[in-house]
């Protein structure tokens, strides 16, 4: 942060109103990097749990593997993915709800039995996978604004307020210099005159 110094009282008090404005803003600041790396973590527990249980569902399925070979993937898809959003650390982050799955009429008669089954398996692998589509998406929100808020602590602490509190030492012992000399060249008119010094 590069400032320009005016050596007078207008920008002493500019100086000093942008440092308390920082100084103010800086434990919030902090506050709302607290809230968020908790958050990432937290999101990231949750989406190791999503995929232990995804990879629990793979496992089950493991054995049924070539008779997945066999499924007609036409007949199930995703007709609606219903979200709504919270606010968290000023952030809008989507919560997944729900999932709205459109199943084709299939004939049991003219397909293997277990296909019933493994519509209702297919489903539940959807929703899982939706699940953690929009917790990867909270995660990437909440590093973003994490990484922000990191970086604006870290420019207040070791930066700006430091550099506005060198301006203000700066300025301060400049003015008190000038007064200084000012009260000294005083003394010293006073001195003359009353010797009858002419000035």
């Amino acid at each position: 942060m590069k400032i320009q110094l005016k050596y007078n009282k207008t920008a002493l008090r500019e100086f000093q109103k942008k440092l308390q404005i920082r100084e103010r803003a800086l434990p919030t600041l902090k506050n709302k990097e607290a809230v968020l790396r908790a958050m990432v973590l937290e999101t990231k527990k949750e989406i190791e749990h999503i995929d232990d249980l995804l990879l629990s569902k793979i496992k089950q399925n493991e054995p049924w593997k070539d008779l997945w070979q066999e499924f007609n993937t036409n007949l199930i898809h995703i007709e609606t993915l219903h979200s709504s959003s919270i606010k968290v650390a000023g952030i809008n982050i989507p919560v997944f709800e729900s999932l709205d799955i459109m199943e084709q009429d299939f004939s049991l008669f003219s397909n293997p039995y277990w296909f019933k089954n493994g519509v209702q398996e297919l489903k539940e692998v959807l929703e899982i996978r939706a699940r953690k589509e929009y917790l990867s998406n909270k995660l990437s929100l909440l590093e973003r604004a994490r990484k922000k808020a990191t970086q604006k602590v870290n420019l207040y602490e070791k930066v700006q307020i430091p550099t506005l509190s060198s301006a203000i030492r700066q300025i301060k012992r400049y003015l008190e210099d000038e007064e200084n000399l000012a009260k000294a060249g005083q003394k010293l008119l006073k001195q003359r005159l009353k010797k009858g010094i002419p000035s």
